[in-house]
């Protein structure tokens, strides 16, 4: 069992990684002296497989957990899902001292952190992440929100969570697509930050894509790590943490626009990540070689970037509603591994050529 220090404003946070972590959340859960039931925000499938060892160990400190059952994945995080949890804890005259978890991928915490940060002005919030994506990526760093049509994220706040359970065993019986899609962030700090990540991962994927407890154990802590540190620097997204958006501007575009692109959240972020090493080459940024180098990596992780690409017009609207956007298109991109860059100059014409090579009709 592994263990990281979140460190945001005024206080600090643990993140507990390990095998058998569900079973103990009595023990490394803190303490809710005037809480008297959890309510668990979780889908059947989840709910079904690792509702019943948490909510065991909760009882043997006297909380009574109530699951909260929503739609799997990105359908959970609308308006309508928002309202009726509400509603629900309403009725079951929930406190604001009664804790709110996620249990689930990084859909579910997104979606529960912001009930959290909003029923009864801020109720103490718990990350339990069964997803890689969600173990080295989303359940880290206070980020919540649910969707728009117009676009992903556009409604939420920061909410820190009190402490991150991340259960290793819980990725045993992760479809592969899924898995995958946490291969596609934990390859996004291996190009960012962690270059010495990069070389084991370059050295041996294999170890990684057999699954093995120790070796995603050791993974999931040194993603926690690299984010963990970015955090602590800027918790409010508005600086040096941008760089962990590497590959989302395209990678968000394309899962907003994906009835036509048909990806999953791993292969539009890796679709992004090629396509942010290709406008570092293009812009003058970075190093040649860099794409190559992204595509063998990616690939030698089972991810395929490849796929059909929307008009790129539609892409460069797209754009607009990420959050990184401004008076012009803002990108993270790489003067090479581990050296991001923040560039705010890209022409849009740049952009739109760039696309072009990468398949996206005029």
């Amino acid at each position: 069992m592994e263990r990281v220090t979140v460190r945001v404003s005024g206080r600090s946070y643990q993140v507990i990684v390990g095998s058998g972590v569900l079973e103990r959340a009595d023990e490394l859960v803190p303490a809710f002296p005037a809480a008297t039931q959890a309510f668990v925000v979780t889908d059947r499938t989840v709910h079904d497989a690792w509702f019943p060892p948490l909510a065991a160990a909760f009882d043997r400190v006297g909380l009574h957990a109530v699951a909260l059952l929503v739609p799997a994945g990105e359908e959970a995080k609308t308006l309508d899902v928002y309202r009726a949890l509400l509603h629900q804890l309403a009725t079951q005259e929930a406190h604001r001292d009664d804790p709110i978890l996620a249990l689930g991928g990084g859909s579910t915490g997104d979606l529960a952190g912001f009930v959290a940060a909003t029923y009864m002005r801020g109720t103490p919030f718990v990350q339990v992440p069964t997803t890689l994506t969600a173990q080295v990526d989303a359940s880290i760093g206070g980020k919540t929100a649910v969707n728009l049509p117009e676009g992903k994220n556009l409604v939420g706040a920061f909410h820190q969570p009190s402490v991150v359970l991340s259960e290793i065993t819980t990725l045993a019986s992760l479809p592969d697509r899924d898995f995958r899609a946490g291969l596609a962030e934990v390859a996004k700090y291996a190009l960012t930050i962690d270059v010495e990540l990069l070389a084991q991962l370059e050295r041996d994927p294999s170890a990684v894509l057999a699954r093995d407890p120790v070796v995603l154990e050791r993974l999931v802590t040194r993603c926690v790590a690299a984010k963990a540190g970015e955090v602590a620097e800027d918790e409010r997204d508005t600086g040096r943490r941008l760089v962990l958006n590497y590959g989302h501007t395209l990678g968000h575009a394309l899962e907003r626009l994906d009835a036509f692109a048909g990806r999953s959240h791993g292969e539009a972020i890796a679709a992004g990540m090629v396509f942010a090493a290709r406008l570092s080459e293009a812009h003058g940024v970075g190093e040649d070689g860099l794409t190559a180098r992204t595509l063998r990596l990616l690939s030698s992780l089972g991810l395929e970037p490849e796929g059909p690409m929307p008009p790129a017009e539609d892409l460069l609207h797209a754009f607009q509603l990420d959050k990184k956007f401004r008076d012009g298109v803002r990108f993270v991109l790489l003067e090479d591994t581990g050296r991001p860059r923040i560039v705010d100059d890209v022409p849009p014409d740049e952009v739109r050529r760039v696309l072009h090579e990468m398949g996206a009709p005029v």
